[in-house]
């Protein structure tokens, strides 16, 4: 983590215009809207050799975001209107899209799941498409973020889904917000996540 903020104060990155992932059939899953988030800053990264693939409850966000493609789950469900931070409701939206989403993990050889956990639709979802993953026989890695302590509802469901979905990966990597907040207060959020970002775009 220290790392993370270091690189984003100095700010030295060198990049090319785009990062290229090796010949394996990659996906990089954003889900919910923290989710959404980081495939739409990956994108603005630039990515090659990998799919990125945006999903939500929330028809709003996912239109408002750039990825190669976007998956409304629950359209019966939610009506496109989100989760309401309801994981159960983030769950059954997975369940009732099961077959589109197998068809987009389909022939996976690695597959990357972000979201954050605390919400409803990456909270309840992101277990449904790590085993929907396992299943179609890719390796699986989820990167989630944790949030703030002051966030004492969300932090429960956070760690009740944390739970559920150290189950169904072979990795898991967690970004802890508070940790954030104790390294470098000054640091804007957005910056430290960016560069995290820039480093999942390079494994």
């Amino acid at each position: 983590m220290e790392s993370f903020i270091k690189a984003a104060k100095k700010r030295e990155l060198v990049r090319p215009k785009a990062q290229t992932l090796c010949s394996a059939n990659i996906k990089i899953i954003g889900t919910g809207g923290a989710g959404n988030n980081t495939i739409h800053r990956l994108m603005k990264i630039g990515i090659r050799g990998a799919t990125c693939i945006g999903i939500n409850t929330d028809k709003q966000h996912l239109d408002a975001i750039d990825s190669h493609q976007k998956i409304l789950i629950g359209r019966n469900l939610t009506r496109g209107l989100g989760a309401g931070g309801n994981p159960s409701i983030g769950k059954a939206a997975a369940e009732e899209s099961r077959k589109e989403l197998t068809h987009a993990l389909r022939d996976s050889d690695l597959v990357f799941i972000a979201c954050g956990e605390g919400g409803g639709t990456g909270t309840g979802s992101a277990p449904v498409i790590a085993e929907i993953a396992k299943l179609e026989g890719a390796i699986v890695v989820s990167v989630v973020t944790l949030p703030f302590k002051s966030e004492k509802g969300r932090m429960a469901k956070a760690l009740k889904g944390l739970n559920i979905l150290r189950q169904y990966v072979d990795t898991l990597i967690v970004i802890d917000n508070n940790n954030l907040l104790e390294i470098a207060p000054d640091l804007p959020l957005l910056e430290a996540f960016s560069v995290a970002d820039e480093v999942l775009a390079t494994i």
